[in-house]
């Protein structure tokens, strides 16, 4: 991926972090249009700059264990990122990070660091489907329907599943990694990527029109994140659907079939 320096030229993640001017306890950056979402700022990448200020806030916080993400209003251009601590306790921190842009507060998010607690209880229950490995032909998305952020990272199909009726699919998954991942924190990583994937009610549209995600909470099962080549699985489930508000769940394992992290999205519909 060519890096620049150019506002609107593609920039990876790690150039972006790197071009923030950071004083007290935030910092300032442009985001490009090539991290655009519609008219705002891809979702992952705004989460993202919310947790490289929560995380830095704190020189020994320990792993990052959930985040409650609120996408309040649009973002782009030049954008104000800042951390405060809601609390500190003997083994968690909750730390607030906000992303203002030019027309006020885009992003609210609370990340959660815990470190690990002695317990009896010791479960997985969040198995990867059964998919096939990433292959070897990417995912082609419509010109019409590809948003700028996309060429930002690599998509294999994986998977998707169908009602016994035919119903159009509402549930899928897909293999996703960052082009560029290097010189970039693994959870601050996972979280751009996480919300890479269309909305889940997407397949059922009859007309054309924009999504806009609303909230999103995500828990975080392995620390530090890892996986092989930087493929992880995504998948999107849809679980209902009214009134133009849809709520969906949301899975990420490791190219080892590990769990990593699991996630609620409610997502507003205009079409």
């Amino acid at each position: 991926m060519v890096e620049e320096n150019g506002e609107g030229a593609a920039m990876s993640l790690a150039a972006l972090l790197n071009a923030a001017a950071w004083e007290g306890t935030g910092f300032s950056v442009t985001v490009p249009a090539s991290w655009a979402q519609g008219r705002t700022a891809y979702g992952g990448l705004s989460a993202a700059l919310a947790l490289e200020a929560a995380r830095r806030f704190a020189p020994d916080l320990p792993p990052l264990r959930s985040a409650q993400i609120a996408f309040i209003g649009p973002l782009g251009g030049r954008v104000q990122v800042t951390a405060s601590l809601l609390r500190r306790g003997r083994s968690s921190a909750y730390i607030q990070a906000d992303v203002m842009g030019e027309n006020g507060l885009g992003l609210r998010a609370i990340f959660l660091f815990m470190a690990a607690q002695s317990s009896s209880v010791d479960v997985t229950r969040h198995p990867m489907p059964d998919v096939p490995p990433p292959g070897a032909k990417p995912l082609e998305f419509p010109v019409e329907q590809r948003p700028a952020f996309t060429e930002n990272f690599d998509y294999r199909p994986a998977i998707f599943w169908q009602a016994k009726d035919g119903t159009p699919r509402s549930d899928f998954a897909f293999w996703v990694r960052l082009r560029d991942g290097r010189d970039i924190d693994p959870s601050v990583g996972l979280l751009a990527l996480a919300d890479a994937l269309p909305p889940a009610a997407m397949p059922l549209a009859r007309r054309p029109g924009p999504t806009s995600s609303a909230n999103w909470t995500i828990n975080f099962m392995q620390h530090p994140p890892v996986t092989t080549d930087g493929w992880w699985l995504l998948r999107s489930t849809l679980q209902n659907a009214v009134d133009g508000n849809s709520s969906q769940q949301m899975g990420i394992w490791n190219r080892d079939g590990l769990p990593v992290a699991a996630g609620m999205q409610h997502v507003a519909l205009f079409f």
